[in-house]
């Protein structure tokens, strides 16, 4: 375990500088009070009394100069007891959520990633201050079990092409493989398996950190409808899966995309909704307004996906119980699909009322006009 940082001991050094205002307000309060006081009784006994004999002066100044001292002394003590007592207290309740903030980011440091900080019961800025730091160490813990989980299946993804290549290797050099056109194209397959998954990781990356080239023009959202189903019409064909495009609203008359991209996009959609359609059921293509933006949802009768898989299934390799997942692609298709999405500033989301009712994924892209007769 990491040892702990040194305490800085705040509460003591607010404490110390609390009882030192105190102090200096009583300081100043008693020199006032002893450099006024007099002048002002003698004016007063003077008005009132007129000229007075030296022993009565003598009485009435010590009489003054008591009742000065014992009063200040009280107000004094009780003043300082108050303030140090009020000024521990609070100096306390500052102190300790910022000792425990600074103790759990210590651990998180040392890679406690489940570290988190208590909660202060007030509800004032240090518990805001608490509320973010928690809610950065979730994403951090959900971050790290994503990039643990991301190099585990990325592992199992290399695994098999590459177990194919070695092993055709071994034979090859041992005779038992016969260097036949049935060996190239195995080892062609694996190998292209290989570059289209490193291809497909780079281009999420890129396309999350913001580094995908986009070339964005308006574009009719009837011409990506159209194209996208003519591009898999005839693999519906083979798997006698109905595949029907609603007419896209007159109201609705372009999106500023880059259309290669978004038809790719699309075509993992269209590909994705026929692989979980078994025969005789139905895709339909909808695109509509929404909200100012424009909304493409893909609507298939197929397996649907559970409830407690809906959040995952746009996740690197997310496996589940293979609902969303390709038997020969790489595993990320849904994932390129909404990194370009937003890459776009829009936003892709499925949805499902569960196993075996069906799902819909929802593409939005950000609307714009062009002349009705471009």
């Amino acid at each position: 375990m990491i040892p702990r940082p040194p305490r800085r001991r705040l509460a003591r050094r607010l404490l110390a500088a609390n009882g030192l205002v105190s102090a200096t307000g009583a300081v100043t309060l008693a020199v006032v009070a002893l450099l006024v006081s007099p002048p002002l009784f003698h004016q007063h006994v003077g008005q009132a009394l007129g000229p007075v004999s030296g022993v009565v002066a003598g009485h009435l100044d010590r009489a003054l100069s008591t009742a000065l001292m014992l009063s200040l002394a009280i107000a004094v003590v009780t003043s300082i007891a108050a303030a140090l007592t009020v000024s521990w207290v609070l100096s306390s309740r500052i102190a300790r959520p910022i000792e425990e903030l600074s103790e759990a980011a210590t651990d998180l440091k040392g890679g406690d990633l489940s570290a988190r900080a208590p909660r202060p019961p007030a509800d004032d800025e240090l518990a805001d201050l608490t509320n973010a730091f928690n809610d950065l160490a979730a994403a951090l813990e959900h971050t790290e079990d994503t990039r643990r989980r991301l190099l585990n299946d990325l592992a199992h993804e290399l695994r098999t092409p590459l177990s194919t290549i070695q092993g055709y290797l071994e034979g090859l050099a041992d005779g038992v493989v016969p260097p036949g056109p049935a060996t190239w194209e195995t080892l062609q397959d694996a190998a292209g398996r290989l570059h289209r998954l490193v291809d497909d990781v780079a281009l999420v990356s890129r396309a999350e950190e913001g580094r995908l080239d986009l070339d964005r023009q308006p574009t009719r959202t009837a011409d990506l409808v159209a194209t996208a189903i003519a591009a898999t019409r005839e693999a519906y064909a083979r798997a006698g899966v109905e595949l029907t495009a609603e007419e896209v609203p007159d109201d609705l008359l372009s999106a500023s995309v880059d259309a290669d991209r978004i038809q790719q996009v699309l075509g993992n959609l269209l590909d994705n909704a026929r692989r979980h359609t078994p025969a005789g059921g139905k895709v339909t293509v909808r695109a509509r307004p929404a909200n100012g933006d424009v909304a493409i949802d893909v609507t298939d009768t197929g397996q649907g996906i559970a409830p407690d898989q809906l959040p995952h299934v746009f996740e690197r390799f997310y496996r589940g119980d293979g609902t969303r997942r390709s038997g020969t692609g790489s595993g990320i298709g849904l994932t390129i699909a909404r990194a370009i999405a937003c890459a776009h500033g829009g936003d892709l989301r499925a949805a499902s009322r569960g196993r075996g009712h069906g799902s819909t994924f929802t593409l939005r892209l950000p609307r714009s006009s062009v002349p009705r007769g471009g």
